[in-house]
């Protein structure tokens, strides 16, 4: 390979030589190509190629003058054209160089500086220069992208990651989560030179956070009502973490992908949550029954608690009454015995013929026209119908109601008779 380089640029020189002419030149080169190869047909002549490469250079290089010189093939070099062409070579290669330090931002990215692998100086978007390398270079970094590290699994949560997402809770129970943490640069300058392996390190710092917060919680709290309480304190608890490194990053949000218990256990544990399920609702159907009847209970107990309250009063106030009512008819009774002994019966026995539905007729006082209050006995028998009324023509009408005497009238017209000779035979002083 060096050998057919070398014999390209002796072409090249050779070509570019106004010196020579076509044939010249194409003498030269048939020279050349057969000097190339000794007479063994071996490998070239290295030393001779490389003294013919030095004159085709210096020739390039010199300029006109081309007299024979000491070099044994009649050309002498010119040092000032060749200062004038290394000049020109130096000036064209410097340009390139310093024209290499220039570089494009993108909007929402930023540029990072290095001095010999140091940390400079940061730049905006858009068009930069810095000095070519070796003496600085950049690295872009896309501040505005959210990127995502996923624990436990992979691209699906179907693809799981066994080592990641199985952990030991407070209850000393294993459960399986997959969950994905959002975040975002904040420092360019630590994300690049304080982490080795930026992404590893996430992930790492999210599952030693994880692992933290649910080995202080009990299974149940972490598969059901906790799933957000624990994202929270996941990310919390990474902020502080990868403040503490110095990585230079912001988490945005942590977000839970599955939370469950292994799978070998899968179908044991589905049973015992639908036990649970049953437990608290038969208890929430009992509490219910219970918050049902209790009440009813209570209030049927105050009921009749206030009922018997209500009858002792009662009671109490009717034996008050009737002792008071006693006391005062005795008081009058001292008085005058017989007026009241006839008062007290008189009114016992309106009493007793107001409950009655019978007819009291007076026999003896005979009166063409007998009236029947019959719809005062409607109203006191209700829609039972009439009762049997004993009546003789001719006499006069009942005021009230009585019962009947039929078999037995005449002791009841004799007791009243004796009731009116009674009084007839009393002293005036006591009627």
């Amino acid at each position: 390979m060096p050998v057919l380089i070398l014999k390209k640029i002796r072409l090249m020189f050779s070509l570019n030589d106004p010196r020579w002419g076509r044939d010249s030149r194409g003498d030269e080169n048939k020279n050349h190509m057969q000097n190339d190869k000794n007479p063994h047909n071996g490998p070239p002549d290295l030393d001779k190629l490389w003294r013919d490469f030095n004159q085709r250079l210096n020739r390039f290089l010199g300029g006109k003058n081309g007299g024979s010189g000491s070099n044994g093939d009649g050309y002498k070099p010119d040092s000032k054209g060749a200062g004038i062409g290394v000049g020109v070579i130096a000036a064209i290669a410097l340009f390139l160089w310093l024209v290499s330090g220039f570089f494009i931002v993108q909007e929402g990215q930023t540029g990072v500086v290095m001095t010999f692998g140091k940390y400079n100086s940061m730049t905006p978007a858009g068009f930069n220069w810095r000095w070519p390398t070796p003496i600085q270079s950049h690295e872009i970094v896309n501040v505005s992208q959210v990127r995502t590290v996923e624990v436990g699994y992979r691209s699906s949560v179907k693809n799981k990651q066994p080592k990641e997402a199985l952990m030991l809770t407070d209850d000393e129970n294993i459960i399986d989560i997959q969950f994905a943490v959002q975040y975002k640069l904040k420092n360019e300058s630590d994300w690049i030179f304080n982490n080795r392996d930026q992404e590893e390190l996430i992930r790492q710092v999210a599952e030693t956070s994880i692992r933290e917060i649910v080995g202080k919680n009990q299974m149940d709290f972490v598969l059901y009502e906790g799933r957000e309480k624990v994202a929270f304190d996941v990310a919390q608890l990474m902020q502080s973490i990868v403040d503490r490194y110095k990585s230079g990053a912001q988490i945005t949000n942590v977000t839970m992908q599955g939370v469950q218990p292994p799978e070998q256990v899968q179908a044991s544990f589905d049973d015992a949550v639908k036990a649970g399920q049953d437990l608290v609702r038969q208890k929430n159907e009992g509490q219910a029954y219970a918050n049902d009847v209790i009440p009813k209970a209570r209030g049927a107990v105050s009921r009749l608690m206030e009922e018997a309250e209500a009858y002792r009063s009662r009671v109490e106030a009717n034996a008050l009454g009737d002792a008071s009512r006693f006391n005062q008819i005795y008081a009058e009774y001292q008085k005058a015995p017989a007026v009241m002994r006839d008062r007290i019966y008189i009114d016992t026995m309106q009493q007793i013929f107001t409950n009655t539905t019978k007819l009291m007729v007076d026999a003896k006082n005979s009166s063409p026209l007998l009236y029947l209050p019959l719809d005062k006995l409607m109203t006191q028998t209700g829609a039972s119908g009439l009762p049997a009324v004993n009546s003789v023509p001719g006499s006069s009408p009942a005021a009230t109601p009585s019962i009947d005497f039929s078999g037995s009238g005449g002791g009841v017209q004799q007791k009243d008779s004796r009731s009116r000779e009674t009084r007839d035979s009393r002293s005036p002083e006591v009627r």
